[in-house]
């Protein structure tokens, strides 16, 4: 590929930002820096965070500008980029047997169907990576880059059973990229997908022994249970969870906690969310979290909900209830968090007497009643079941039902549909105890967007 080949065209520029200063405009595109051609996002971010930098910029009238740049170190020169990794997006090569695409049925919208399995979005976005896609050239670009955290989706550490587990031949082949990275220091978050029968058991045991040997650089691993739709045909034989299995793998990874902890002094493997209402248990208290570092995998949320909510009850509560007019809102969230949603929002009435919550399990019949999560709602399912209920004053909805920064539900319904379909006010509801509270008396949430329900 030419010197001038790779090129990177600019979305937006940032107010207030050094790029702003230059007159850096949409539509430009990013050459080089110091001298460098950028080969994408990982050799962007390494070669800007200097505090001197001449940046090469061709304007959209084929003027091309050089720049001299004196800024902070690490400091962001705020630019977007059409393309936010600079580069094409890596498709997965699995197939596993637990994929959750494959379970998606026809005629949804495309951008659900592509794979990624991008280490370059495991750095910026968080995503879990298989490593599959990773060359050597790849890893030796963490290293020298120092690039971290990088989240890996384990789901064994048995090289023949990943192979199985994933579909691939070469998925065995990964460990000793993850001992490189962990010899040179790189942070590393895992998850494994446990599938009963499977990878579950003993097989879980010997991956957490295998795992500790990653320790410290790996930081924690999340065991979250395999998530079912009803459009399974054709595909691997998996089978739900039950109550007696999600006690068994609690069991399993307390003991490991305890023992880790005592050596370590990280508690490192840890159970979703989802285990302990399966289970029907009390989460764990809030320091064996280790500063919920699996948070997106639904490890510590509803904890840390009930935390942040109980703080917010404590700082604002009296004030709040100082409205004597009633305030009555429902709440719609999946089948998983519902009755952990009701003691709540509860707790909240009993402190704020005036405000009045209803809150109501949605049924996931589009995806089947065995995916509980509020995240893989849908609009047509929330219509129907909602319809000629009691919805008070304002819906509440998780912003994790919706497109990532837009306002439409997987099924492609817009919150103005469903607005208009029953007859009430939509609101988001943002993550914290904080945004919790607000919503539920009518206060504006803060901006601030993260799955909770």
């Amino acid at each position: 590929m030419g010197k001038r080949t790779l090129v990177h065209k600019i979305k937006e520029v940032l107010p207030g930002s050094i790029a702003e200063e230059l007159e850096l405009e949409s539509g430009d595109t990013l050459l080089e820096v110091n001298g460098q051609v950028i080969e994408d996002v990982f050799d962007y971010h390494y070669y800007t965070n200097e505090e001197y930098l001449t940046v090469l910029v061709r304007k959209e009238n084929g003027e091309e500008w050089e720049l001299e740049i004196e800024k902070e170190f690490e400091e962001d020169l705020g630019i977007v980029f059409e393309n936010s990794l600079m580069d094409e997006y890596r498709s997965c090569r699995n197939k596993c047997i637990f994929c959750f695409i494959d379970q998606m049925p026809p005629g949804m919208r495309d951008t659900l169907y592509f794979k990624d399995d991008d280490s370059r979005l495991s750095f910026l976005q968080g995503n879990y990576v298989t490593l599959t896609n990773m060359s050597d050239h790849d890893i030796d670009r963490i290293i020298h880059y120092h690039l971290e955290p990088i989240n890996i989706s384990f789901h064994t550490m048995n090289p023949a059973l990943r192979c199985k587990m994933l579909n691939n031949r070469f998925a065995g082949d990964v460990f000793p990229r993850i001992r490189r990275l962990a010899d040179a220091g790189i942070e590393m978050n895992g998850q494994i997908v446990l599938c009963r029968g499977i990878n579950d058991g003993e097989e879980l045991d010997y991956s957490v022994r295998e795992m500790c040997s990653y320790l410290p650089y790996l930081r924690s691993v999340s065991v979250v249970p395999v998530g079912l739709t009803k459009f399974r045909d054709g595909l691997y034989p998996l089978v739900q969870f039950r109550k007696e299995d999600a006690e068994q793998v609690i069991d399993q990874i307390e003991a490991w906690q305890k023992k880790i902890y005592a050596e370590y002094g990280t508690h490192f493997i840890h159970a979703s969310d989802e285990w302990y209402i399966l289970a029907d248990r009390p989460f764990p208290e809030e320091e064996r979290y280790d500063g919920y570092l699996q948070l997106e995998n639904g490890v510590g949320m509803m904890r840390l909900l009930m935390e942040e909510t109980r703080e917010a009850l404590e700082e604002y509560g009296s004030m709040y209830s100082s409205a004597q007019e009633t305030y009555e809102v429902s709440i719609a969230t999946g089948a998983l968090a519902a009755p952990f949603i009701e003691k709540l929002s509860a707790m909240v009435s009993e402190k704020i007497p005036h405000v009045k919550a209803h809150v109501y399990q949605i049924d996931n019949d589009f995806f089947g009643k065995q995916i509980t999560v509020s995240g893989l709602l849908t609009g047509q399912d929330l219509i129907r079941q909602l319809a000629g209920k009691k919805l008070g004053d304002a819906l509440l909805l998780p912003c994790s039902m919706l497109r990532s920064g837009e306002e439409v539900f997987l099924d492609d319904v817009t919150v103005a549909e469903l607005e208009k379909a029953l007859q009430i006010k939509v609101h988001i509801v943002k993550s914290s105890g904080r945004d919790f509270v607000r919503a539920l008396t009518g206060r504006k949430e803060e901006d601030r967007c993260e799955a909770f329900l």
